[in-house]
């Protein structure tokens, strides 16, 4: 759109409809100029150097000015020059078209500023004849070079046709150059940018001057000041409502230029308090900077509940080359919501959320909101001690739960209830949580996020969360949670092409279409886009208290094949299938969180056989890698090797023995967790228990033993909601998990109530025991007794803890009792006796249990000195201490 061009008045020597001016002299024009400056003198607003210009010459045009010697004298004599100005005819009709409407000041710049249409011919037309006389002294003064120099000439305040359509089009880079208050020759310019607004009156202390309506949303005058007011109001009128406002393009940048360094860096660790919408006051007043990047637009405006949705009045500055945008919004706060229009390279625009939002509205609705934190945290004592003991070396056992579907209808409140007292009483040291940062789609679970920064909407507000965080630390109770760092939904007011461009994903399409879930992968390569997420884990841990995070998708950011053809990938740079911007984004990420954060674990969900996935980031591999850092890794060959044997009849299972041995050959590889997780209790793969074979006792009971089994196996646990108590069915997010089996007036409740206290049983030996978790990756802390009965179906390990102290685990996975079963064991241990049998009557099993004291025999076993004989239970797991 091509705006109308208004000519400028008062000084129409700069206006391209002021003809008549153009075709006078170089001589009339200083003649001109000087005399509408006498005639502001005359109306006791002229700048005082006007008159010292007039006063201090001593060349020739002294002698020839003799009727501008009385205008100096009258200044002088300011009541004299007073009355003498009001007979001047000129000075009389500069201020009569709008004399009720405007102030004194508004008055003595009406010549400077947009007049009415017909005004500007007139004027012009009256001053030229009307200072003829002066005119003619001219000639006499040719020979002084540049007289009219010491005339301070005021300007028009109005935009010219360039900077008006980029404002009205969306790619002005620099509002602030040309909007607000800005001094000029004659007094300080004033302008404003609001569409749809009636009038604009600028208020600075008493004194309020309407501002002249140049169309299009445009207003601007020059007042008669000596500089730019400390503090002024704009009063803008609408329809049916005046708005009294700072304006917000009077202010300096709101981001300091350390920020901008680091975030051109890719290095600002904090990066939330740089971009986004942050509540603040800045030089004195109270808004809210709004910031984001987008380096590819070709302009960026502001667009909220504040200004009705439309940015156009709104543009942002570009704050250097970093790709910056900034706008300080003065007098609104903690929940506007707002987006960011942008103008695209191709001119088109488009409506985005906040990538850094700290708080969104509830999908289905898009918009951020303004967010400021009142939470005070309760957690100072957990925090303290969280990081004590390194969490390889510490109990570690997690319950997994979607928290929008573990108690449907909750809201983070309520969880914070009834969540913290359940999972103590179950004795779990931590939960996970799958993605609570906002996301689009709930039948993604959370895994495709297009609010990083944000909590979900749909349970809370952030200080919600935090408050379930807080009741969860105040239980003893540790916070994991799910963080997907690997992609992000193609939604077209998120991140995708943000700004017209590729900008977080990767512009070569074959690296950034993920070819699982239609989704983006990210450019680990770009250092704005590593420092997005490597902020964005310090966020969670910093702002949310979050213990640790589990990082989502690992194995499909580490490899440029992953679920592609040949053909559909590019080697890198040493013809390998790694894909080095990813390995290095791991590392930094890792040795960035755990330098800030101490206490706090990362975890990754990594399902190939890479090398040095928890090894320290500074130590390279046999492959040449330094370790990805990671604290912990998911044991996937453990899980689908173990499942796979739990999965067989019993009479077949002797065939399979290896499946659940081989973990141990490799067991100590890397630090490892032992996940059973919703990803294998989902989409036709049934819950744990429907895994199991036989009948409905023999489900429980494999349930059971497999679980005595997992507890026991080196390695941290992790168990997904609804397993607890062996419930038949697949998870769904639409119901969670089926809490009516545990009602007693349900005929089977019994059954599925001892699962749940099994449980409660196996964490509190567990935290009881450091046998079971002190040495989890040293090899010295376990030892087979026998691996290779699979005749039997048994296995039969000792763990120990750091002083020597034994467990014993021993699981018979046939549905036979095994009387007398001698198993070697060490021969300093003068007996032992039964601290968990999953056949207990207590767990529905067929209790065939070892109520007493087992004192080991001199009989050598298994290659041991001694040994013992025991009463193996069927389908069961027994775990022996010393007595």
């Amino acid at each position: 759109m091509t705006p109308r061009t208004t000519p400028s008045s008062g000084s129409e020597a700069e206006s391209t409809a002021a003809q008549p001016v153009e075709k006078t002299s170089v001589a009339k024009r200083a003649t001109t100029r000087a005399a509408e400056a006498a005639e502001a003198v005359k109306k006791g607003t002229a700048k005082k150097v006007t008159a010292k210009a007039a006063g201090q010459k001593k060349t020739a045009a002294k002698k020839a000015a003799g009727k501008k010697t009385e205008a100096k004298k009258a200044e002088a004599q300011k009541p004299a020059a007073k009355k003498a100005a009001a007979k001047k005819a000129v000075a009389k009709k500069a201020v009569t078209k709008k004399a009720t409407a405007k102030t004194t000041a508004a008055k003595g710049t009406a010549a400077k500023s947009p007049p009415a249409k017909a005004a500007a011919p007139k004027k012009a037309a009256k001053k030229i004849p009307a200072q003829k006389a002066a005119q003619k002294k001219i000639p006499a003064q040719k020979a002084v070079p540049k007289p009219a120099a010491p005339v301070e000439v005021a300007v028009s305040p109005a935009l010219d046709a360039v900077d008006r359509d980029r404002l009205l089009t969306g790619t002005h880079h620099a509002p602030h150059s040309v909007l607000g208050a800005h001094p000029v020759p004659g007094g300080v310019a004033f302008r404003a940018f609001r569409p749809f607004a009636l009038s604009v009156t600028v208020v600075v202390g008493n004194l309020r001057a309407e501002l002249h309506d140049d169309g299009e949303g445009f207003f601007s005058g020059l007042l008669p000041l000596r500089e730019v007011p400390a503090g002024y109001r704009l009063l803008v009128a609408y329809e049916g409502s005046v708005q009294d406002t700072e304006d917000a393009y009077r202010f300096l940048p709101a981001l300091g230029e350390l920020d901008l360094h680091l975030i051109g860096e890719g290095r600002h660790e904090e990066l939330w308090r740089a971009l986004g919408a942050e509540p603040m006051t800045h030089q004195g007043v109270t808004g809210t900077r709004f910031t984001v990047w987008a380096p590819n637009a070709r302009g960026v405006s502001l667009a909220g509940t504040f200004n009705f949705w439309d940015g156009t009045g709104y543009p942002m500055r570009s704050l250097g080359g970093t790709g910056v945008w900034e706008l300080f919004v003065p007098g609104i706060g903690e929940g506007e919501l707002y987006k960011f229009e942008i103008t695209r390279p191709d001119g088109s625009k488009t409506l985005r959320a906040d990538p850094m939002a700290r708080r969104t509205e509830a999908p289905p609705n898009t918009s951020s909101i303004v967010y400021a934190s009142e939470h005070e945290w309760g957690d100072a004592a957990w925090l303290e001690r969280r990081g004590s003991v390194p969490v390889h070396e510490a109990p570690f056992s997690v319950y997994e739960i979607h928290l929008a579907s573990w108690r449907p209808g909750l809201t983070y409140r309520q969880l914070a209830e009834q969540l913290p007292t359940y999972v103590k009483d179950l004795g779990f040291t931590h939960v996970e949580l799958m993605p609570v940062a906002e996301h689009p789609f709930g039948g993604s679970w959370g895994y495709q996020v297009t609010g990083f920064y944000a909590p979900t909407a749909r349970l809370g507000t952030p200080d919600d969360f935090k408050y379930l965080v807080d009741a969860l630390h105040r239980a003893g109770i540790g916070v994991l949670m799910d963080w997907v760092p690997a992609h992000f939904p193609r939604d077209d007011w998120a991140l995708a092409e943000f700004d017209g461009r590729p900008l977080y994903e990767h512009e070569d399409p074959l690296r950034s279409a993920h070819p699982d879930w239609g989704t983006l992968e990210f450019d680990f390569g770009r250092r704005e886009v590593r420092n997005f997420l490597v902020a964005n884990a310090l966020y969670w841990c910093e702002e949310f208290h979050i213990d640790g995070l589990r990082v989502d998708a690992v194995a499909s950011m580490l490899y440029l094949d992953y679920s592609r053809e040949p053909g559909q990938w590019v080697p890198n740079e040493h013809g390998g299938r790694e894909n080095l911007d990813a390995v290095a984004f791991l590392q930094e990420m890792n040795a960035t969180v755990y330098r800030r954060v101490p206490g706090v674990v990362t975890i990754a969900e990594e399902s190939t056989a890479w090398d040095g996935v928890t090894r320290p980031t500074h130590v390279s591999g046999p492959g040449g890698f330094g370790g990805l850092g990671f604290g912990l890794k998911w044991n996937m060959g453990w899980m689908h090797d173990s499942l796979e044997y739990m999965a067989k009849e019993p009479v077949h299972r002797r065939y399979h023995h290896n499946e659940m041995t081989f973990s141990m050959v490799y067991a100590y590889s890397e630090n490892y967790v032992l996940p059973i997780s919703h990803d294998e209790v989902v989409h036709g793969k049934r819950s744990l228990v429907s895994k199991m074979p036989g009948d409905w006792w023999q489900q429980r009971a494999n349930h059971r033993a497999y679980l005595g089994f997992m507890w026991a196996h080196p390695g941290k646990q992790l168990l997904f909601m609804g397993q607890e108590f062996a419930q038949g069915a697949e998870w769904s997010e639409a119901h969670g998990p089926d809490w009516w089996l545990l009602d007693p007036a349900y005929g089977a409740e019994p059954d599925h109530r001892g699962v749940r206290d099994l449980i409660r049983d196996l964490n509190t030996v567990y935290r009881h025991t450091p046998a079971l978790w002190q040495r989890d990756t040293d090899p010295s802390g376990f030892q087979w007794v026998v691996g290779d009965a699979a005749d039997d179906n048994v296995f039969a390990f000792l763990r120990y803890d750091a002083e020597g102290v034994p467990l014993l685990a021993v699981s018979n996975m046939s549905p036979v009792v095994r009387d007398e079963y001698r198993l070697g064991v060490p021969d300093d241990v003068p007996a032992w006796h039964e601290a968990v049998n999953s056949d207990a009557a207590k767990y529905g099993g067929g209790d065939v249990t070892n109520p007493d004291p087992i004192k080991p025999e001199p009989q050598s076993w298994h290659g041991r000195p001694a040994s013992i004989r025991l009463t193996l239970p069927p389908l069961a797991t027994v775990w022996l201490r010393p007595a």
